[in-house]
């Protein structure tokens, strides 16, 4: 495939769109997704994965707040996966990651995934250039896997401009709502952002047996525009239907008293 520049790809929605319409389009989408997520859980022969990253404050967390906040807990779940803890280094990079994939029925999203153990170690040196090609052929042969037993892979970057980002981090030790979510680290690593950038275009290029969305995330409403529509387009594409109630026996059952 030919390889995914980033820096011809814009960070932010088309001039010609209007804000509020965009918003008031997502609020129809949500409702969408609301009902078919309630028929994927009753049919339960499809299950969705979504993958979400992007660079620090891209708006993974937002993203999903506002996008799935419709939608019944009872068949949506989320897991964020942060540096590996001492048991998950002692196993297989995908180990962690596997044990969370959904069950038919279910949309489960993953705040950052296995992709990071082609990112951030790969940037740093962790591991070698060897090991990062052998985890590219082993994360194809494992969303192959998934997409056999039935799992709609959806892949999405958040693609944020790297003064867009300074600005976010720099409200999280101003805002108190947002405090929480300041790191020290997160500074620290934008003297990487050259680096990160090859080794997502790189992942985005070894890594496309499920396609990438590279999803403009410097504006929050386009950003879950888009998100919302791809995933109420795919569900939409599943072709769906209620279970219907099955017959008893090999014909009309009657009670004693009709008799």
């Amino acid at each position: 495939m030919t390889r995914i520049k980033l820096k011809n790809i814009d960070t932010r929605a088309p001039k010609r769109l209007n804000k509020e319409h965009v918003k008031r389009e997502t609020q129809k989408l949500k409702f969408k997704l609301e009902e078919l997520q309630n028929l994927m859980f009753a049919e339960s022969k499809h299950a969705i994965l979504v993958i979400l990253q992007g660079m620090d404050a891209s708006g993974k967390d937002g993203a999903i707040r506002y996008v799935f906040e419709v939608v019944n807990p009872m068949g949506c779940r989320v897991f964020s996966f942060k540096a590996p803890t001492e048991p998950e280094q002692k196993h297989d990079f995908l180990w962690r990651v596997h044990q969370h994939t959904p069950e038919k029925g279910l949309i489960h999203i993953f705040n950052r995934s296995h992709y990071e153990d082609v990112l951030i170690q790969r940037v740093h040196k962790w591991v070698d250039e060897k090991t990062i090609k052998q985890r590219y052929e082993h994360i194809n042969n494992f969303e192959r896997l998934l997409t056999d037993a039935g799992v709609v892979v959806l892949k999405f970057y958040l693609h944020i401009s790297n003064d867009e980002q300074l600005v976010r981090l720099n409200e999280r030790m101003s805002d108190k709502a947002k405090m929480w979510k300041y790191n020290e680290d997160d500074l620290k690593e934008r003297e990487f952002w050259e680096q990160y950038m090859n080794a997502y275009e790189s992942a985005f290029e070894n890594c496309s047996v499920v396609p990438w969305n590279i999803i403009p995330a410097d504006q929050n409403w386009y950003k879950e525009y888009l998100i919302a529509k791809k995933v109420v387009e795919t569900l939409g594409g599943l072709k769906m239907k209620f279970p219907g109630l099955k017959p008893h026996g090999n014909g009309p059952q009657t009670s004693d008293k009709d008799n």
